[in-house]
C-alpha cells in the first residue's frame, strides 16, 4: 500500500520553499505519494494562536532573518531575505495550485507549487499578479486553462475544505506534513519525515 504524505502549505512561505524539493525527493525515494494541500494561514492562525509576520515580536522577526540565512547556506538554496514582493497574498496562487491538481493531477500541482515558491524567494516575482501566475503555468508546461479554473466556486470550496482539514488535524503553520496521522511541522523536521517514510 502506497504511503500518503499530506503536505499542507502556504505558497508564500519561505520555509515551505526551503523544504519543497527535499520533500519531493524523499517521497520519490520512498515510493510515497504527496498530496499537495494549499491552505489559508489567515484562517489557520486565529485558531492556532499564530500571528502574521508583521505582528510578531521584533526579536522573533529579527531571528527569522538569521535562521533563513543559516538554512539557505546549509541547504545551498538561494533566498532573498527581503524579496521585492513580500509580504504577498498567497490566495490566488494557492487556488491555482488546487486548480492544477484538479485539472492535471498531484504531480503537476507539486511542480507548480515549487515554481510559485521559487518565484517569491529567488526570482522576486509577484505571485498575487495574474500575469505572473499565467507565466508560471506557461514556463512549467501546464495548461493555461488552470487560471480560469482557479477562479471557480469548486476551487474555492476545495481551498476552504483544505483549510478546515488542516485545522482539524492540528496544523498551525507552513509547511506541515502528516503521515499516518502523525504531524511534522517545518522543513527542519524533514529528517524525521524521511525516517517515517523509510520505516526507521
Amino acid at each position: 500500500m502506497t504511503t500518503i504524505v499530506n503536505y499542507y502549505l502556504a505558497p508564500q512561505s519561505p520555509w515551505t520553499y526551503l523544504g519543497h524539493q527535499r520533500l519531493m525527493n524523499m517521497a520519490q525515494e520512498a515510493g510515497a505519494q504527496v498530496r499537495v494541500i494549499p491552505m489559508d494561514l489567515g484562517k489557520v492562525f486565529p485558531v492556532s494562536g499564530g500571528l502574521p509576520l508583521g505582528q510578531r515580536a521584533p526579536q522573533r522577526q529579527a531571528y527569522r532573518f538569521v535562521d533563513l540565512e543559516r538554512f539557505s547556506k546549509h541547504l545551498q538554496l538561494p533566498v532573498h531575505l527581503k524579496p521585492k514582493f513580500f509580504p504577498v497574498a498567497g490566495d490566488d496562487a494557492a487556488r491555482l495550485i488546487i486548480a492544477a491538481d484538479m485539472h492535471q493531477g498531484s504531480a503537476q500541482a507539486a511542480k507548480l507549487a515549487g515554481a510559485v515558491l521559487a518565484a517569491v524567494w529567488t526570482q522576486e516575482r509577484n505571485i498575487a499578479d495574474t500575469q505572473t501566475l499565467a507565466e508560471l503555468l506557461s514556463e512549467n508546461q501546464l495548461d493555461a486553462a488552470c487560471l480560469e479554473v482557479s477562479r471557480s466556486a469548486e476551487v474555492q470550496k476545495r481551498y476552504d475544505a483544505n483549510t478546515q482539514e488542516a485545522i482539524d488535524v492540528g496544523v498551525f503553520g507552513s509547511p506541515a506534513y502528516v503521515i499516518d496521522g502523525e504531524l511534522f511541522w517545518g522543513q527542519d523536521r524533514l529528517d524525521f519525515v524521511s525516517r517515517k517514510l523509510l520505516g526507521k
